[in-house]
């Protein structure tokens, strides 16, 4: 199995098609768990803060605070990745209670886009420990 994975060349078509079709999450992409050093600086309202990604895929991130704005909220994020910087308006789609926000990704424009994909794509290889 290692080989397989080892072999298998990720790409985030690979990663749009992973989550099974009767999945009982609503959640189009699978989540990627992020290297510790990934920050995102995001601002709702007059606030901004710099908060550790817990987690990301092509639809949107998980946000690691203690002062995540309501659900329904929009906030405005900006990723520094190895890929570029990516900026986005997000919409906060659930908040856990001392642990974090999860946001949706709205708007991303087509460089934008074409960053995120990179970046999942190197994180996907990362997971796999695909070195190359």
């Amino acid at each position: 199995m290692d080989e397989l994975l080892d072999s298998w060349d990720f790409t985030c078509s690979d990663l749009r098609n992973a989550m099974p079709e009767n999945s009982k999450s609503k959640r189009r992409y699978q989540r990627i768990p992020t290297p510790k050093g990934l920050w995102v600086a995001w601002q709702h309202n007059n606030s901004q803060d710099v908060s550790r990604v817990r987690d990301l895929n092509l639809g949107g991130l998980f946000v690691a605070t203690a002062s995540a704005p309501p659900e329904g909220s929009i906030v405005q994020i900006l990723l520094s990745v190895p890929e570029g910087e990516i900026r986005s308006q997000a919409v906060v789609r659930n908040v856990t209670p001392g642990e974090g926000m999860g946001v949706e990704f709205k708007g991303l424009s087509p460089q934008d886009a074409d960053r995120l994909e990179r970046l999942v794509t190197r994180l996907l290889r990362a997971n796999s420990g695909d070195s190359g």
